[in-house]
C-alpha cells in the first residue's frame, strides 16, 4: 500500500495585494475578499487595539528613513509576516507599502484599483488626510494615543508623510497629484501581466473571481464605505482612543489626590 507523502503547509504572508490607495474602495474591496474565502486585513474591519501599529510605524521608518538619523535595519518577510499575522490579503493599510509587498511576496496576486485623481483626491484630502495631518488635533491625538500604547496617529502621518515624500501637510499638498500617478505607474510597471488585474469598481464578480480563480458567489459586491459611514467610523476609533485615555488617567489622578492629601 502506497503512502502519500507529508502534507505541505501553506506558508503565512500575502496571497492578494490590493493596489489602491485609502478612499479607493478599499473596504467594498476587502469585503469581497472576505466574501470569496480570504482572510483581508482593513483598518476599519479590524478594532483599532488590534491593528499593529507600533509595527507599521516601524515598517514606515524602515521604508521612508527620517533625516539624519540611522540607517534603519531593512524589514524581512518575517517582519512583514508579523504585521499581516492570520491575514492574506491586505488592502488600505498596506496600500502605501505596496512596492515593499510586491518584493516580499513575488508570488501574491496584485489587484490594481485606481480612481481619476480628481474624484479621489477630495475625498481621500477630507477624509483621510485632514484627519490626521490638521494641527492642533494631530499633536494632540498622536500624544493621546501614545498615552495608551496605540501609536495610530503617529503611524499615519509618517506613512502619509513618507509615502508623499513630504516633511509637512503643506508639502503633501503639493507632491499630491505627482506622487498619486507615479504610485500606479511604478505599480503597473513591475508586475507581470499574470500577476495583475485591472480593476474597476462597479465590474462585479466576474473579472475579480477569474483572476483569483475562484467560483462567483450569489450575492451582490459589496458598496460601503461612502464619506458619511466613513466619518462615522472614524468618530468611533477616536472615540475609543479617548475612552482608553480616561481609563489610564482615572487612576492617575486618583492616586495623585490620595497623595496630596496625605501630605
Amino acid at each position: 500500500m502506497s503512502q502519500s507523502g507529508p502534507t505541505e503547509i501553506e506558508p503565512p504572508g500575502l496571497k492578494i495585494i490590493n493596489a489602491s490607495l485609502f478612499r479607493s474602495g478599499t473596504k467594498s474591496m476587502a469585503r469581497a475578499y472576505k466574501i470569496l474565502g480570504f482572510n483581508a486585513h482593513h483598518g476599519l474591519l479590524e478594532s483599532v487595539t488590534e491593528t499593529p501599529w507600533s509595527n507599521l510605524l516601524s515598517a514606515a521608518e524602515a521604508t521612508w528613513p527620517s533625516p539624519n538619523s540611522p540607517a534603519p535595519t531593512p524589514l524581512t518577510r518575517s517582519d512583514w509576516d508579523k504585521i499581516w499575522a492570520q491575514h492574506n490579503v491586505s488592502t488600505d493599510l498596506g496600500s502605501p507599502f505596496t512596492l515593499e509587498l510586491i518584493k516580499t511576496y513575488p508570488s501574491a496576486k496584485v489587484v490594481i484599483v485606481q480612481r481619476d485623481f480628481e474624484t479621489w483626491w477630495p475625498s481621500y484630502r477630507r477624509e483621510v488626510l485632514d484627519r490626521v495631518m490638521i494641527e492642533p488635533w494631530a499633536t494632540i491625538n498622536s500624544f493621546v494615543g501614545d498615552m495608551i500604547g496605540l501609536p495610530a496617529v503617529r503611524a499615519m502621518r509618517k506613512i502619509h508623510l513618507g509615502f508623499f515624500g513630504a516633511s509637512d501637510r503643506d508639502e503633501i499638498l503639493l507632491n499630491a497629484r505627482g506622487r498619486y500617478e507615479a504610485f500606479y505607474d511604478e505599480v503597473r510597471a513591475v508586475v507581470p501581466a499574470e500577476r495583475k488585474l485591472e480593476y474597476k469598481l462597479g465590474e462585479g464578480w466576474e473579472p475579480l473571481c477569474e483572476f483569483l480563480g475562484v467560483p462567483v458567489p450569489d450575492v451582490p459586491f459589496p458598496r460601503e464605505n461612502d464619506a458619511s459611514d466613513h466619518g462615522d467610523e472614524v468618530k468611533k476609533i477616536y472615540k475609543l482612543i479617548y475612552g482608553a485615555l480616561g481609563e489610564v488617567l482615572v487612576p492617575v489622578l486618583a492616586g495623585v489626590g490620595v497623595w496630596w492629601y496625605l501630605v
